[in-house]
């Protein structure tokens, strides 16, 4: 009955028509910046951001708008994937396998219907499965001390290093970044000065949002300058849309297990919807009957990765809400945009703060099926956004990113800052070490610092105290096994199969 009264109470908000008109308005921009290749949620979400504190947005209209346009994106990533073969964003890699396949033998628009769908009824499951599952989490993480909390912010990092990452190493020098960054400025228990250099700016720390819009959106621009600004061109005929009512019978169960594998990869903290769409993917080809038309066009290697990576995308909102450990790059910046909001996500904001949950939950029902009915019918309209020139993209962007922080915080200090973080990311892009543990450490690293000293004074500098209780060991092994299995399992994977010998 709870459940029932709280989606009440979000329903309520939700379906009011200024919250109605920010879902919308996000929906379609989100899908927008998932259709162009290379800016995905993560770098859309952080322009954003700017854009709705200087609009004056409270945390409901802000969160609904964001949300609204994380979700469009996740649904955006597989045009571009299956018409040009290059995927919106690093989840949609997996729709290229055989939805590009699929637009070469003139199934472009039966490969967008599927899609689409997929998406829909992985984000909706999703977020079916958020209801039921984030009061309950909550709910447990009320037996959370700060020996539980330190065990697992080590788990969020472990796991971003070994699922979230090419390599480890790489990936534990971001974070490593990242904790530094964040121990910038005048210390709360000591009042002593960090790493500041005497400079004032600094005395209060990096703003979370002028790290991330640096991080994601202004490296981007500088990847667009370095590409010349190369247009995009389609790639494929686009053809006439229809509903495949035959096909979409025939992937109904590819699209409910790549939702249930999504869902479950985008609880783990770190692991996000890159790790929902390949486990989709790869698990769909080992029940398959015929695994050889798989990466040939097959609509049900479109239809698994689409519905694991959606589910993914909802499923990385549990920790995040309940818990306030981000389970993905996108849901990392929403952590960031309610830190600023003053907004603190835990098993108390459930309590606290139920209208901005719930109003949130139900809006994702609503955009759910904003995004269905955009994403069929009004597909075309998004393949003519993907011809738009680069040179007229990279100054849009480039104008929002600036604009958008200077409203914010009013510093020509904060802007160079943002340049600053942006050559930082594009460095770190080059030499493929991942931003996003980056941004992780300056949004945990507090937190993190905070418990820990709360555990000593607890204990009495005794460290067995992070070991004390069942739930701080399992987040332990849990986050060893989760940065050491992947070695392995790499090892694996790229071990060359050996040859038969014939005794004959």
């Amino acid at each position: 009955m709870d459940i029932l009264s709280n989606l009440e109470l979000g329903f309520s908000i939700a379906l009011s028509p200024y919250t109605l008109m920010l879902a919308f308005i996000g929906c379609f921009v989100g899908t927008i910046i998932g259709a162009l290749p290379g800016l995905g949620p993560s770098n859309g979400v952080a322009l954003l951001i700017p854009i709705s504190f200087s609009m004056g947005f409270d945390a409901i209209s802000a969160l609904v708008l964001l949300t609204s346009v994380y979700y469009g994106a996740m649904y955006g990533g597989r045009i571009s994937s299956i018409l040009l073969n290059i995927p919106g964003d690093e989840p949609a890699m997996m729709t290229t396998l055989d939805g590009y396949p699929m637009a070469k033998q003139g199934l472009a628009g039966e490969a967008l219907v599927i899609s689409g769908v997929a998406s829909f009824v992985g984000a909706f499951l999703a977020t079916v499965g958020l209801i039921l599952m984030a009061p309950w989490l909550a709910n447990v993480a009320y037996k959370f001390g700060p020996a539980e909390y330190f065990a697992l912010y080590f788990l969020a990092f472990c796991t971003l290093g070994g699922m979230g990452s090419k390599n480890q190493t790489k990936s534990a020098i971001a974070a490593c970044m990242g904790l530094g960054i964040a121990m910038v400025g005048v210390d709360e228990l000591t009042n002593m000065q960090r790493y500041t250099f005497d400079n004032m700016h600094l005395f209060d720390g990096v703003d979370f949002l002028v790290a991330i819009v640096g991080l994601f959106a202004v490296s981007e621009v500088f990847m667009f300058i370095e590409s010349h600004g190369k247009n995009s061109a389609i790639g494929v005929k686009l053809g006439r849309l229809f509903i495949p009512w035959k096909l979409l019978n025939q992937t109904k169960g590819a699209m409910l297990r790549g939702t249930g594998i999504g869902f479950l990869a985008g609880i783990l903290p770190g692991a996000g919807a890159s790790l929902g769409s390949f486990l989709a993917y790869v698990g769909e080809k080992a029940v398959s009957k015929d695994k050889d038309s798989f990466g040939k066009g097959n609509p049900r290697g479109v239809a698994a990765p689409e519905a694991g990576n959606n589910a993914a995308a909802g499923g990385a909102l549990i920790p995040m809400l309940t818990l306030g450990v981000p389970g993905s790059g996108t849901t990392a910046v929403l952590l960031a945009l309610l830190l600023t909001l003053n907004i603190t996500p835990g098993p108390l904001l459930f309590t606290d703060r139920p209208d901005v949950v719930w109003s949130l939950i139900a809006s994702l029902l609503i955009a759910n099926v904003m995004l269905l009915v955009m994403n069929v019918p009004m597909v075309k309209v998004f393949v003519k956004i993907l011809m738009v020139p680069s040179w007229v993209l990279l100054p849009g962007v480039t104008m929002i990113a600036f604009v958008g922080i200077f409203s914010l915080t009013g510093s020509s200090f904060d802007m160079l800052l943002m340049v600053a973080f942006g050559v930082l990311g594009y460095v770190c892009r080059k030499l493929d070490i991942p931003t996003v543990p980056i941004i992780l450490g300056i949004l945990l690293g507090n937190a993190m610092e905070n418990k820990m000293r709360q555990a000593m004074v607890l204990s009495d500098g005794d460290w067995t105290f992070y070991f004390s209780s069942p739930i701080s060991i399992s987040f332990w092994i849990a986050g060893i096994l989760g940065f050491v299995a992947p070695i392995f399992l790499r090892q694996y994977l790229k071990k060359p199969p050996q040859p038969t010998i014939d005794e004959d």
